[in-house]
Protein backbone atom coordinates (compact mmCIF):
# COMPACT_ATOMS: atom_id res chain seq x y z
CA UNK A 1 0.00 0.00 0.00
CA UNK A 2 1.56 3.42 -1.12
CA UNK A 3 2.39 5.03 2.02
CA UNK A 4 1.13 8.71 0.91
CA UNK A 5 -3.12 9.05 0.77
CA UNK A 6 -4.43 11.69 -0.34
CA UNK A 7 -3.71 14.04 2.17
CA UNK A 8 -0.38 13.71 3.00
CA UNK A 9 0.86 10.92 5.60
CA UNK A 10 -1.75 9.50 8.17
CA UNK A 11 -2.14 7.11 10.94
CA UNK A 12 -1.84 6.20 14.41
CA UNK A 13 0.96 8.32 16.20
CA UNK A 14 3.30 6.08 17.41
CA UNK A 15 1.40 2.65 15.62
CA UNK A 16 2.07 3.04 12.16
CA UNK A 17 3.74 6.81 12.19
CA UNK A 18 6.53 6.84 14.12
CA UNK A 19 9.55 8.87 14.96
CA UNK A 20 11.43 6.97 12.49
CA UNK A 21 9.17 7.02 10.05
CA UNK A 22 8.83 10.78 10.38
CA UNK A 23 12.44 11.15 10.57
CA UNK A 24 13.54 9.18 7.11
CA UNK A 25 10.48 10.68 5.38
CA UNK A 26 12.33 13.81 6.24
CA UNK A 27 15.52 12.81 4.94
CA UNK A 28 14.08 11.70 1.96
CA UNK A 29 12.23 14.98 1.45
CA UNK A 30 15.38 16.60 1.95
CA UNK A 31 16.83 14.32 -1.07
CA UNK A 32 13.84 15.21 -3.67
CA UNK A 33 12.91 18.48 -2.65
CA UNK A 34 16.50 20.18 -1.74
CA UNK A 35 17.97 18.97 -4.97
CA UNK A 36 17.60 20.20 -8.58
CA UNK A 37 18.18 23.29 -10.51
CA UNK A 38 16.85 25.69 -8.34
CA UNK A 39 18.30 24.56 -5.35
CA UNK A 40 21.28 24.71 -7.44
CA UNK A 41 21.03 28.20 -7.81
CA UNK A 42 20.61 28.93 -4.49
CA UNK A 43 23.86 27.81 -3.35
CA UNK A 44 25.57 29.01 -6.14
CA UNK A 45 24.08 32.35 -4.98
CA UNK A 46 25.39 31.47 -1.22
CA UNK A 47 21.57 30.94 0.24
CA UNK A 48 20.94 27.87 2.13
CA UNK A 49 18.40 24.98 1.58
CA UNK A 50 15.25 26.24 3.96
CA UNK A 51 12.06 24.63 5.11
CA UNK A 52 9.10 25.71 7.28
CA UNK A 53 7.78 23.55 9.76
CA UNK A 54 4.47 23.78 11.62
CA UNK A 55 2.31 21.63 13.48
CA UNK A 56 -1.22 21.45 15.26
CA UNK A 57 -1.51 21.15 18.83
CA UNK A 58 -2.16 17.34 19.39
CA UNK A 59 0.55 16.15 21.94
CA UNK A 60 2.45 13.48 19.47
CA UNK A 61 2.73 16.54 17.08
CA UNK A 62 5.65 17.67 19.63
CA UNK A 63 7.96 14.37 19.15
CA UNK A 64 6.87 14.30 15.21
CA UNK A 65 7.91 17.65 14.54
CA UNK A 66 11.24 17.09 16.24
CA UNK A 67 11.45 13.94 14.40
CA UNK A 68 11.29 15.77 11.26
CA UNK A 69 13.07 18.80 12.10
CA UNK A 70 15.68 16.63 12.72
CA UNK A 71 15.59 14.77 9.73
CA UNK A 72 16.07 18.06 7.82
CA UNK A 73 18.47 19.48 9.77
CA UNK A 74 20.71 16.42 9.83
CA UNK A 75 20.56 16.69 5.91
CA UNK A 76 21.80 19.88 5.82
CA UNK A 77 18.46 21.93 5.78
CA UNK A 78 17.82 24.94 7.28
CA UNK A 79 14.02 24.62 9.52
CA UNK A 80 12.27 27.31 10.25
CA UNK A 81 10.36 26.33 13.23
CA UNK A 82 6.65 28.11 13.30
CA UNK A 83 5.70 26.08 16.38
CA UNK A 84 1.62 25.71 16.43
CA UNK A 85 -0.30 27.34 13.24
CA UNK A 86 -2.90 26.35 11.13
CA UNK A 87 -2.05 24.13 7.76
CA UNK A 88 -2.84 27.16 5.84
CA UNK A 89 -0.69 29.28 7.45
CA UNK A 90 2.75 27.03 6.80
CA UNK A 91 1.65 26.85 3.42
CA UNK A 92 1.72 31.25 2.84
CA UNK A 93 4.75 31.48 4.84
CA UNK A 94 6.91 28.81 2.59
CA UNK A 95 5.94 31.66 -0.22
CA UNK A 96 6.28 34.48 1.99
CA UNK A 97 9.87 33.78 2.95
CA UNK A 98 10.89 32.41 -0.31
CA UNK A 99 11.76 28.79 1.14
CA UNK A 100 11.94 25.54 -0.94
CA UNK A 101 9.68 23.45 1.19
CA UNK A 102 7.40 23.03 3.86
CA UNK A 103 5.96 20.16 6.37
CA UNK A 104 2.84 20.72 8.71
CA UNK A 105 2.14 17.62 11.00
CA UNK A 106 -1.25 17.81 11.30
CA UNK A 107 -4.28 15.31 11.26
CA UNK A 108 -6.87 17.96 10.28
CA UNK A 109 -10.05 16.87 11.18
CA UNK A 110 -9.01 13.25 13.41
CA UNK A 111 -9.31 12.51 16.65
CA UNK A 112 -6.03 13.48 18.71
CA UNK A 113 -4.27 10.38 18.94
CA UNK A 114 -3.82 9.79 15.15
CA UNK A 115 -1.52 12.59 13.05
CA UNK A 116 -0.25 13.07 9.93
CA UNK A 117 2.56 14.86 7.69
CA UNK A 118 1.82 16.91 4.77
CA UNK A 119 4.46 18.22 2.57
CA UNK A 120 3.81 21.84 0.65
CA UNK A 121 6.96 22.20 -2.32
CA UNK A 122 8.12 25.70 -3.34
CA UNK A 123 5.30 28.61 -3.06
CA UNK A 124 3.30 26.38 -0.50
CA UNK A 125 1.69 24.01 -3.51
CA UNK A 126 0.90 20.28 -2.53
CA UNK A 127 2.90 17.41 -4.17
CA UNK A 128 1.66 15.74 -7.01
CA UNK A 129 1.21 11.94 -6.88
CA UNK A 130 4.63 11.68 -9.05
CA UNK A 131 6.62 13.90 -6.71
CA UNK A 132 5.12 11.85 -3.26
CA UNK A 133 6.28 8.51 -5.11
CA UNK A 134 9.82 9.70 -5.51
CA UNK A 135 10.02 11.17 -1.95
CA UNK A 136 8.73 7.17 -0.66
CA UNK A 137 11.10 5.64 -3.04
CA UNK A 138 13.98 7.90 -1.67
CA UNK A 139 13.05 6.38 1.83
CA UNK A 140 15.08 3.75 0.51
CA UNK A 141 18.23 5.05 -0.76
CA UNK A 142 21.00 6.86 0.44
CA UNK A 143 20.82 10.09 2.89
CA UNK A 144 22.51 13.26 2.78
CA UNK A 145 24.62 13.65 5.51
CA UNK A 146 26.59 16.79 5.98
CA UNK A 147 28.92 17.61 8.39
CA UNK A 148 30.61 21.06 10.03
CA UNK A 149 28.95 23.77 8.69
CA UNK A 150 26.91 22.02 6.35
CA UNK A 151 24.51 20.84 8.44
CA UNK A 152 21.22 22.81 8.98
CA UNK A 153 20.36 25.07 11.64
CA UNK A 154 16.81 24.94 13.52
CA UNK A 155 15.27 28.42 14.42
CA UNK A 156 12.19 29.68 16.15
CA UNK A 157 10.09 31.72 13.42
CA UNK A 158 9.17 34.10 15.92
CA UNK A 159 7.51 36.23 13.65
CA UNK A 160 5.20 33.56 12.04
CA UNK A 161 1.69 34.49 13.21
CA UNK A 162 2.11 38.11 12.83
CA UNK A 163 2.72 37.56 9.09
CA UNK A 164 -0.31 35.78 8.33
CA UNK A 165 -2.52 37.94 10.24
CA UNK A 166 -1.21 40.49 8.28
CA UNK A 167 -1.69 38.96 5.19
CA UNK A 168 -5.30 37.79 5.86
CA UNK A 169 -6.09 41.39 6.68
CA UNK A 170 -5.21 42.58 3.55
CA UNK A 171 -7.16 40.41 1.54
CA UNK A 172 -10.77 41.62 3.42
CA UNK A 173 -12.71 44.28 0.84
CA UNK A 174 -14.18 46.05 4.35
CA UNK A 175 -14.25 45.30 7.98
CA UNK A 176 -16.50 43.01 10.12
CA UNK A 177 -17.47 45.90 12.55
CA UNK A 178 -20.99 45.40 13.87
CA UNK A 179 -20.64 41.69 13.77
CA UNK A 180 -20.96 39.19 16.59
CA UNK A 181 -19.41 36.11 15.75
CA UNK A 182 -18.54 32.92 18.08
CA UNK A 183 -15.62 30.89 16.41
CA UNK A 184 -15.18 27.81 17.35
CA UNK A 185 -11.62 26.56 16.80
CA UNK A 186 -11.83 22.78 17.33
CA UNK A 187 -8.78 23.35 20.61
CA UNK A 188 -7.18 22.97 17.65
CA UNK A 189 -4.04 24.93 15.20
CA UNK A 190 -6.65 28.37 14.70
CA UNK A 191 -7.32 28.60 18.74
CA UNK A 192 -4.85 31.40 19.06
CA UNK A 193 -4.68 32.93 15.93
CA UNK A 194 -7.97 32.92 14.81
CA UNK A 195 -10.02 35.14 17.63
CA UNK A 196 -7.00 37.56 17.34
CA UNK A 197 -7.33 38.33 13.12
CA UNK A 198 -11.45 38.56 13.46
CA UNK A 199 -11.24 40.76 16.44
CA UNK A 200 -8.48 42.57 14.27
CA UNK A 201 -10.98 43.04 11.31
CA UNK A 202 -13.58 44.62 13.63
CA UNK A 203 -15.98 42.15 14.75
CA UNK A 204 -16.96 41.08 18.10
CA UNK A 205 -15.75 37.74 19.03
CA UNK A 206 -16.80 35.18 21.32
CA UNK A 207 -14.92 31.84 21.39
CA UNK A 208 -15.12 28.23 21.97
CA UNK A 209 -12.91 25.41 21.48
CA UNK A 210 -10.26 27.74 22.38
CA UNK A 211 -8.18 25.26 24.99
CA UNK A 212 -6.29 22.64 23.07
CA UNK A 213 -4.54 20.69 25.97
CA UNK A 214 -3.31 18.07 23.11
CA UNK A 215 -5.61 15.79 23.69
CA UNK A 216 -8.78 17.53 23.05
CA UNK A 217 -8.57 18.49 19.48
CA UNK A 218 -11.80 18.09 17.57
CA UNK A 219 -13.24 16.36 20.57
CA UNK A 220 -16.96 17.01 20.74
CA UNK A 221 -15.53 20.80 18.73
CA UNK A 222 -14.98 22.26 15.59
CA UNK A 223 -16.33 21.80 11.52
CA UNK A 224 -17.35 17.91 12.56
CA UNK A 225 -19.31 18.63 16.05
CA UNK A 226 -21.54 21.98 14.73
CA UNK A 227 -24.24 21.04 18.19
CA UNK A 228 -22.18 23.02 20.43
CA UNK A 229 -21.96 26.13 18.05
CA UNK A 230 -25.19 26.53 17.05
CA UNK A 231 -26.65 26.29 20.43
CA UNK A 232 -23.70 29.55 21.98
CA UNK A 233 -24.68 31.45 18.56
CA UNK A 234 -28.53 31.25 19.98
CA UNK A 235 -27.73 31.48 23.44
CA UNK A 236 -25.20 34.57 22.50
CA UNK A 237 -27.90 36.14 20.48
CA UNK A 238 -24.93 36.43 18.03
CA UNK A 239 -24.77 37.06 14.09
CA UNK A 240 -23.12 34.17 12.90
CA UNK A 241 -20.81 31.09 14.09
CA UNK A 242 -17.72 29.95 12.16
CA UNK A 243 -16.13 26.54 12.89
CA UNK A 244 -12.49 25.57 11.87
CA UNK A 245 -11.06 22.03 12.34
CA UNK A 246 -8.29 20.76 14.02
CA UNK A 247 -5.89 22.22 11.42
CA UNK A 248 -7.99 25.06 10.48
CA UNK A 249 -8.11 24.39 6.30
CA UNK A 250 -12.09 24.23 7.14
CA UNK A 251 -14.96 26.77 7.56
CA UNK A 252 -18.58 25.69 8.12
CA UNK A 253 -20.88 28.30 9.51
CA UNK A 254 -23.96 29.03 11.30
CA UNK A 255 -26.38 31.75 11.22
CA UNK A 256 -28.21 33.55 13.86
CA UNK A 257 -31.14 30.81 14.22
CA UNK A 258 -28.32 28.50 14.54
CA UNK A 259 -28.74 26.74 10.69
CA UNK A 260 -26.22 25.17 9.18
CA UNK A 261 -24.81 26.74 6.22
CA UNK A 262 -22.09 24.26 4.76
CA UNK A 263 -19.39 24.51 2.10
CA UNK A 264 -21.68 24.70 -1.20
CA UNK A 265 -23.65 27.46 0.46
CA UNK A 266 -20.43 29.59 1.35
CA UNK A 267 -18.77 29.24 -2.15
CA UNK A 268 -22.07 30.23 -3.40
CA UNK A 269 -22.08 33.37 -1.30
CA UNK A 270 -18.45 34.07 -2.27
CA UNK A 271 -18.51 33.47 -6.42
CA UNK A 272 -21.36 35.58 -6.38
CA UNK A 273 -19.54 38.61 -4.63
CA UNK A 274 -16.23 37.88 -6.49
CA UNK A 275 -18.27 37.65 -9.97
CA UNK A 276 -19.47 41.42 -9.33
CA UNK A 277 -16.16 42.93 -8.60
CA UNK A 278 -15.03 40.98 -11.91
CA UNK A 279 -12.50 38.86 -9.59
CA UNK A 280 -14.10 35.54 -10.59
CA UNK A 281 -12.14 34.11 -13.30
CA UNK A 282 -14.10 33.17 -16.12
CA UNK A 283 -17.26 33.27 -14.03
CA UNK A 284 -16.50 29.56 -12.75
CA UNK A 285 -16.75 27.51 -9.59
CA UNK A 286 -14.55 24.51 -9.28
CA UNK A 287 -16.94 22.22 -7.24
CA UNK A 288 -16.31 18.11 -6.22
CA UNK A 289 -19.11 16.04 -7.65
CA UNK A 290 -20.38 15.47 -4.04
CA UNK A 291 -21.55 19.36 -4.23
CA UNK A 292 -25.32 19.81 -4.14
CA UNK A 293 -27.67 19.97 -6.89
CA UNK A 294 -29.07 23.29 -5.45
CA UNK A 295 -25.15 24.99 -6.24
CA UNK A 296 -25.45 24.09 -9.84
CA UNK A 297 -29.05 25.32 -10.03
CA UNK A 298 -28.06 28.62 -8.11
CA UNK A 299 -24.93 29.34 -9.56
CA UNK A 300 -26.59 28.68 -13.33
CA UNK A 301 -28.78 31.46 -12.25
CA UNK A 302 -25.87 33.96 -11.87
CA UNK A 303 -24.36 33.61 -14.79
CA UNK A 304 -21.82 30.98 -13.34
CA UNK A 305 -20.07 27.83 -14.59
CA UNK A 306 -19.17 24.94 -12.21
CA UNK A 307 -16.67 22.83 -13.07
CA UNK A 308 -16.77 19.25 -11.08
CA UNK A 309 -13.99 17.36 -10.46
CA UNK A 310 -13.38 14.28 -8.23
CA UNK A 311 -13.87 14.05 -4.75
CA UNK A 312 -11.00 15.95 -2.94
CA UNK A 313 -9.21 19.25 -2.86
CA UNK A 314 -6.41 18.10 -4.08
CA UNK A 315 -8.23 17.63 -6.98
CA UNK A 316 -10.13 20.74 -6.96
CA UNK A 317 -7.30 22.68 -6.45
CA UNK A 318 -5.43 20.62 -9.69
CA UNK A 319 -8.61 22.12 -12.11
CA UNK A 320 -8.02 25.35 -10.25
CA UNK A 321 -3.95 25.20 -11.44
CA UNK A 322 -4.85 23.78 -14.65
CA UNK A 323 -7.48 26.80 -15.36
CA UNK A 324 -6.04 29.24 -13.99
CA UNK A 325 -9.57 29.36 -11.33
CA UNK A 326 -9.94 31.73 -8.81
CA UNK A 327 -12.64 30.16 -6.79
CA UNK A 328 -13.32 26.40 -5.56
CA UNK A 329 -13.57 23.84 -3.08
CA UNK A 330 -15.79 21.27 -1.24
CA UNK A 331 -19.28 20.58 1.36
CA UNK A 332 -17.09 19.64 3.87
CA UNK A 333 -15.73 23.57 3.74
CA UNK A 334 -12.68 23.11 2.13
CA UNK A 335 -12.59 26.64 0.01
CA UNK A 336 -9.54 27.77 -2.05
CA UNK A 337 -9.39 31.60 -2.95
CA UNK A 338 -6.31 31.40 -5.08
CA UNK A 339 -5.98 34.98 -4.87
CA UNK A 340 -4.96 34.70 -1.23
CA UNK A 341 -4.29 31.29 -0.79
CA UNK A 342 -2.61 28.28 -2.11
CA UNK A 343 -4.63 25.65 0.09
CA UNK A 344 -8.20 25.75 1.64
CA UNK A 345 -8.06 28.46 4.26
CA UNK A 346 -10.63 28.03 7.23
CA UNK A 347 -9.83 31.84 8.50
CA UNK A 348 -9.64 33.27 5.22
CA UNK A 349 -12.56 31.75 3.81
CA UNK A 350 -14.76 32.95 7.60
CA UNK A 351 -13.39 36.40 7.00
CA UNK A 352 -14.44 36.90 3.33
CA UNK A 353 -17.96 35.26 4.51
CA UNK A 354 -18.61 37.89 7.15
CA UNK A 355 -17.33 40.75 4.83
CA UNK A 356 -19.85 40.05 3.10
CA UNK A 357 -22.31 40.19 5.53
CA UNK A 358 -21.18 43.44 7.01
CA UNK A 359 -20.42 44.97 3.16
CA UNK A 360 -23.92 44.17 2.01
CA UNK A 361 -26.01 44.64 5.28
CA UNK A 362 -27.26 41.49 5.18
CA UNK A 363 -27.57 38.34 7.46
CA UNK A 364 -25.94 35.10 7.09
CA UNK A 365 -29.60 33.53 6.68
CA UNK A 366 -30.15 36.33 3.84
CA UNK A 367 -27.01 35.46 2.19
CA UNK A 368 -27.24 31.29 1.94
CA UNK A 369 -30.90 32.29 0.37
CA UNK A 370 -28.99 32.29 -3.19
CA UNK A 371 -29.61 28.79 -2.64
CA UNK A 372 -31.50 26.08 -2.43
CA UNK A 373 -29.91 22.99 -0.40
CA UNK A 374 -31.25 19.30 -1.89
CA UNK A 375 -32.22 16.70 0.62
CA UNK A 376 -28.97 14.80 -0.41
CA UNK A 377 -28.78 10.96 1.16
CA UNK A 378 -25.75 8.67 1.34
CA UNK A 379 -25.52 5.34 1.94
CA UNK A 380 -21.90 3.56 2.39
CA UNK A 381 -22.58 -0.30 1.38
CA UNK A 382 -20.02 -2.28 2.59
CA UNK A 383 -18.49 -5.82 1.58
CA UNK A 384 -18.96 -5.10 -1.70
CA UNK A 385 -17.06 -5.35 -4.92
CA UNK A 386 -15.99 -1.98 -5.18
CA UNK A 387 -13.83 -2.61 -8.73
CA UNK A 388 -17.30 -3.46 -10.72
CA UNK A 389 -19.06 -0.25 -9.29
CA UNK A 390 -18.91 1.21 -12.69
CA UNK A 391 -19.05 -1.88 -15.28
CA UNK A 392 -22.04 -3.83 -13.59
CA UNK A 393 -25.03 -3.46 -15.84
CA UNK A 394 -27.16 -4.54 -13.22
CA UNK A 395 -25.90 -1.60 -11.12
CA UNK A 396 -25.80 0.60 -14.53
CA UNK A 397 -29.56 -0.14 -15.28
CA UNK A 398 -30.96 0.74 -11.80
CA UNK A 399 -29.28 4.25 -11.28
CA UNK A 400 -30.36 4.57 -15.46
CA UNK A 401 -33.64 4.37 -13.96
CA UNK A 402 -33.92 6.47 -10.83
CA UNK A 403 -31.94 9.16 -12.81
CA UNK A 404 -34.80 9.02 -15.35
CA UNK A 405 -37.40 9.16 -12.90
CA UNK A 406 -35.72 12.10 -10.77
CA UNK A 407 -35.57 14.43 -14.35
CA UNK A 408 -34.41 17.30 -13.40
CA UNK A 409 -35.65 17.71 -9.77
CA UNK A 410 -32.83 15.32 -8.34
CA UNK A 411 -29.13 13.29 -8.87
CA UNK A 412 -27.58 10.49 -8.72
CA UNK A 413 -23.70 8.96 -7.77
CA UNK A 414 -22.34 6.22 -7.03
CA UNK A 415 -18.73 5.96 -5.89
CA UNK A 416 -16.33 3.15 -4.94
CA UNK A 417 -14.28 3.99 -2.20
CA UNK A 418 -10.43 4.86 -2.42
CA UNK A 419 -10.16 2.62 0.67
CA UNK A 420 -12.29 0.42 1.41
CA UNK A 421 -14.79 -2.57 -0.28
CA UNK A 422 -17.46 -0.64 0.00
CA UNK A 423 -19.46 1.88 -2.82
CA UNK A 424 -21.30 5.11 -1.83
CA UNK A 425 -24.34 6.00 -3.00
CA UNK A 426 -25.89 9.28 -2.79
CA UNK A 427 -29.16 10.71 -4.43
CA UNK A 428 -30.22 14.05 -4.25
CA UNK A 429 -34.11 14.89 -4.78
CA UNK A 430 -36.67 17.63 -3.92
CA UNK A 431 -37.42 15.70 -0.74
CA UNK A 432 -35.40 13.93 1.96
CA UNK A 433 -38.17 11.35 1.90
CA UNK A 434 -37.85 10.62 -2.28
CA UNK A 435 -34.35 10.73 -1.86
CA UNK A 436 -34.02 8.33 1.11
CA UNK A 437 -36.30 5.33 -1.06
CA UNK A 438 -34.49 5.83 -4.14
CA UNK A 439 -31.28 5.26 -2.21
CA UNK A 440 -32.16 2.42 -0.24
CA UNK A 441 -33.42 0.99 -3.79
CA UNK A 442 -29.87 1.36 -4.93
CA UNK A 443 -28.10 0.23 -2.27
CA UNK A 444 -30.00 -2.66 -2.33
CA UNK A 445 -29.32 -3.46 -6.09
CA UNK A 446 -25.59 -2.74 -5.05
CA UNK A 447 -25.09 -5.29 -2.73
CA UNK A 448 -26.96 -7.96 -4.43
CA UNK A 449 -25.34 -7.85 -7.90
CA UNK A 450 -21.48 -6.75 -6.32
CA UNK A 451 -21.38 -8.67 -3.51
CA UNK A 452 -18.16 -10.62 -2.21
Amino acid sequence: MPLFGTDGVRGLANGSLTADLALSLAQATAVVLGQGRTADARRAAGKRITAVVARDPRVSGEFLSAAVEAGLASSGVDVLDAGVLPTPAAAFLIADMDADFGVMVSASHNPAPDNGIKIFARGGVKLPDVVEERIEHAMAGAKLQPTGAGVGRIRRFADAEDRYVVHLLASLPNRLDGIHVVLDCAHGAAAGVSPETFRDAGARVTVIGADPDGLNINDGVGSTHLASLAEQVVRAGADVGIAHDGDADRCLAVDAEGNIVDGDQIMAIIAVAMKSRGRLVGDTLVATVMSNLGLHRAMADHGIRVEQTAVGDRYVLERMNEGGFSLGGEQSGHVIMSDYATTGDGLLTGLHLLAEMAGQGKTLAELASIMTVYPQVLVNVKDVDRSRAGTDPGVAAAVAAVAAELGDSGRVLLRPSGTEQLVRVMVEAESAEVAQAHAETLAGVVRERLAL
